[in-house]
């Protein structure tokens, strides 16, 4: 057999894109998209793609060009990412919430060529271009109108835009033949991390690893045809988990919202019966705690979290309004989701919090993925199957980044000679194999030498009736080195402020005495990333401003 070997028919490069293609054929009729008065169907996404793509490689952007986007889940969002990879181009989604300065050392670092701007965003990028240092060169710009949406009134912009999105749309050819990858490994996208922390690093996934996460998440959800799929999740956010091209390849109905809050969901979910939906455990807490609507649900929804370890509390109360809450867990750098807690028929026996405290558990590896395991850091070796022995969380599978752009050091540091990516993320592996997130390596509390994870802490804190967001992170303390300070926002509903004991002895009597927060500080929000994560670096800083705890003996 040492004859036969690769050949082109048997080695064309892979790429999500070309389920575009396939979903215009089987789904062409079908809508493919809808965001508030407008619609289109499978055919008419393809076509305008096309026509996009057509433009792009018209003004000279091919192979190794990046064009990046600044906008909410709006059609031309989902739309770009086709488009892009189709004229051979990186896609580069960037978040909204960044700062101008934040977005002008980005659109640096990526070397941008064309940057399609959101209207609400024009006075931000207008800045942004202005802090450009004088030997970066501007992207071109290019406005994506919204007229199907009531916006505010934002000022004149001083910059000058080269076309707006359909106008550059318009001028495309609906034949053109879109450019695929010689080779699968080519990048498609630039994603940047969240910066959670510390500073944002470009992710750079190929077309091949995107293919692999693609299918790999519809898999593992067990995606139906024809899914009705909300977009809570920003597909600035590691592309939408893949699911952007994952609705291509089952024909799926986009249903995309410029912002929302839960009677929005609820509205949405009601008006077009939404099937599918993602988001972080900040949107299951906002479902759930919706004063508007505590009915359950008519029709289930199958309602996927990850970003962040969800409070097992937060699960029970989610899935008791008729949500079906499935649990995963990825990086940035792995384009999607690559661990899943898969569901035993046997637990749906189990009482609803012993269900609940299961399903917080992060799991197992999907079926895309090679190998995922806990190590010691220190050995590499694998630790004890006990749910107690901390260790770093490590990962090897096709859908693992390219690397971080213009990073090798970063690049090396992360994944190693032994083919292992280290994600840094702290977690246990429970005696059946299921893992469990326990810390960032950053946000492990150390207090007389024993180590502490902040997420057994917070999810004790969202046991008390009244704590809505819960954030723990190390104090300075002069005689136990760090101490646990608790910070929590409140429930709208609460009629009272619990006090700082209240809050105390409720953890003291669910927690080790070392475990329990020393400090507890109560605020109207917390923090908190684009995506929905808690700005944990912000709290540290907070935290180490009030200085030595004065109850550190206690």
């Amino acid at each position: 057999m040492d004859e036969l070997r690769p050949r082109p028919a048997n080695s064309y490069a892979l790429t999500p894109v070309g389920f575009l293609d396939r979903a215009a054929i089987v789904y062409g009729d079908c809508p493919s998209i809808i965001y508030n008065n407008i619609s289109y169907t499978w055919s008419q996404t393809h076509r305008r793609c096309l026509q996009l793509a057509s433009s792009l490689s018209s003004i000279g952007l091919n192979k190794g060009h990046v064009v990046s986007i600044l906008a909410p889940n709006i059609p031309a969002m989902y739309e770009l990412h086709f488009a892009v990879p189709m004229a051979g181009a990186i896609l580069n989604t960037l978040n909204t919430r960044l700062d101008a300065r934040t977005i002008s050392l980005l659109l640096c670092h990526a070397e941008s060529e064309l940057l399609f701007v959101d209207p609400m965003s024009v006075s931000l990028v207008n800045e942004a271009i202005s802090l450009l240092p004088s030997s970066a060169k501007p992207p071109l710009l290019v406005l994506i109108a919204d007229d199907d949406e009531v916006l505010p009134q934002q000022p004149s912009p001083t910059i000058h835009f080269y076309d707006t999105y359909e106008g550059l749309l318009e001028k495309g050819d609906p034949a053109f033949k879109w450019t695929r990858p010689k080779n699968d490994f080519d990048p498609i996208v630039l994603n940047y991390t969240s910066g959670t922390t510390s500073s944002p690093k470009g992710v750079v996934h190929c077309h091949r690893g995107l293919f692999i996460v693609t299918l790999d998440s519809l898999v593992d959800w067990s995606f139906p045809k024809q899914p009705i799929f909300l977009w809570t999740l920003p597909m600035f956010h590691s592309n939408g988990w893949s699911y952007p091209w994952g609705m291509a390849a089952v024909g799926g109905t986009n249903i995309c919202v410029r912002k929302f809050d839960a009677p929005t969901i609820y509205g949405l979910i009601k008006k077009h019966g939404v099937t599918h939906m993602c988001g972080a455990p900040v949107v299951l807490n906002m479902l759930s705690n919706s004063p508007t609507n505590m009915e359950p649900l008519k029709h289930p929804v199958h309602i996927i979290t990850a970003g962040a370890p969800p409070p097992a509390t937060i699960l029970s109360r989610t899935e008791s309004l008729g949500f079906v809450v499935g649990h995963g867990y990825g990086l940035t750098e792995t384009g999607g989701i690559v661990v899943s807690c898969a569901w035993k028929r046997q637990w749906n026996l189990f009482p609803a919090t012993e269900r609940a405290r299961l399903k917080a558990r992060q799991g197992v590896r999907t079926v895309g993925m090679t190998e995922v395991d806990v190590v010691d850091p220190v050995t590499g070796m694998s630790v004890k199957r006990d749910g107690l022995t901390l260790g770093e969380i490590v990962l090897r599978g096709g859908c693992i980044m390219l690397g971080y752009l213009k990073d090798p050091v970063a690049t090396a540091k992360c994944m190693t000679g032994n083919g292992w990516f280290c994600t840094g993320d702290v977690g246990v592996m429970h005696p059946d194999g299921y893992l469990e997130i326990k810390d960032r390596s950053k946000d492990v509390i150390i207090s007389g030498g024993e180590n502490l994870s902040s997420v057994e802490v917070e999810s004790v804190l969202y046991t008390f009736p009244d704590i809505n967001e819960a954030a723990v992170v190390a104090r300075p303390d002069e005689f136990w080195g760090e101490t646990p300070c608790a910070f929590v926002s409140l429930k709208e509903a609460c009629c009272r402020i619990p006090t700082e004991k209240e809050i105390i002895e409720h953890c003291r009597g669910r927690l080790p005495h070392y475990m329990v927060p020393k400090t507890v500080v109560v605020k109207e929000n917390l923090p908190k990333t684009s995506t929905g994560k808690i700005q944990k670096a912000v709290l540290r800083d907070m935290a180490k401003a009030m200085g030595s705890s004065r109850a550190s003996r206690m």
